[in-house]
């Protein structure tokens, strides 16, 4: 046993059997009260020991907020996007009570293949709004897709919002459909820039920090409470409930369906790493860069 640590998952009834093997009898009464005199009692581990410190990390930390505030004060959006958990469609089982008048049975096992495909639900979320868009696709996981989640959310919320706004913040971790090292990204955000007519600033999280990406906290964690137990049998079901997803403080959710088909294996215009018009900062350039209008 380790030295300093002190815990054990054996139940009471285990311990007194040890205990009496050992010589020194005990019933589980006793040792209960033991181990309350002892201030030991039933925990669960809990995920909070970061897996790596980046040296730029706080650098950055502080770079968003100086970012957030600016575009706070200037009344210019800022929004918080990323991908939450794929879900199977179909009869798979999915944590969480839920009232019924019996049991409801699911497929003992989660193959894929059982199944009517798998549900891609990318969110964006206004933080000075505190309204959220849920774009539901059953496709893949891209760099388009997130580009169009975008898109669809400025037509429908982001315009009338802010009817004067020149630019956008957008916040976000470093990998995925948004990864901050792929050039394929850079090239949807731009074209996505000469589609709205924004200035696109992009500030990534550093690595091993996307938890504390706005919408992984405020957002999706109210999802994931509105659809415990629910069986995700069709897109229709998964964005009923979706949409019950608010709180007392004012969140609200409103979920749409991207049907498109997005292909994966795509690669970036032959040339556009060496013409590209991304303007990188000079401060940590690699997480803080801007997609300009051409038409500017």
């Amino acid at each position: 046993m380790r030295a300093g640590v002190l815990w054990t998952n054996l139940s009471l009834r285990e311990l007194s059997r040890r205990l009496m093997a050992l010589g020194t009898p005990a019933s589980r009464r006793t040792i209960r009260r033991l181990l309350r005199e002892l201030k030991v009692g039933r925990r669960t581990a809990r995920k909070k020991k970061t897996m790596g410190h980046h040296p730029d990390r706080n650098a950055q930390f502080e770079n968003i907020a100086r970012l957030r505030q600016e575009y706070r004060a200037a009344g210019d959006p800022v929004i918080s996007i990323d991908t939450k958990k794929k879900e199977l469609l179909g009869n798979f089982h999915r944590a969480g009570p839920s009232y019924t008048q019996q049991t409801v049975e699911t497929f003992d096992h989660d193959f894929p293949s059982a199944g009517q495909g798998k549900l891609i639900p990318h969110g964006v979320y206004d933080l000075a709004r505190e309204q959220a868009s849920i774009h539901l696709n059953t496709s893949h996981d891209t760099g388009e897709l997130c580009r169009d989640s975008i898109a669809l959310w400025w037509q429908e919320h982001g315009r009338a919002a802010y009817p004067e706004a020149k630019r956008l913040l957008i916040l976000c971790d470093g990998g995925g459909s948004n990864s901050a090292t792929q050039y394929l990204f850079k090239e949807d955000l731009q074209s996505l820039a000469d589609r709205l007519g924004l200035e696109l600033r992009v500030a990534h999280y550093p690595p091993y920090c996307s938890k504390h990406n706005p919408i992984e906290h405020r957002v999706f964690p109210h999802i994931t409470r509105a659809c415990q137990g629910v069986i995700f049998h069709t897109v229709d079901i998964a964005k009923q409930f979706i949409e019950r997803a608010k709180t007392t403080t004012g969140l609200r959710v409103t979920v749409r369906l991207l049907d498109k088909i997005y292909a994966t294996g795509r690669k970036y215009a032959e040339g556009f790493k060496n013409a590209m018009k991304i303007l990188f900062d000079d401060h940590l350039p690699k997480w803080n860069y801007r997609a300009v209008p051409q038409t500017q």
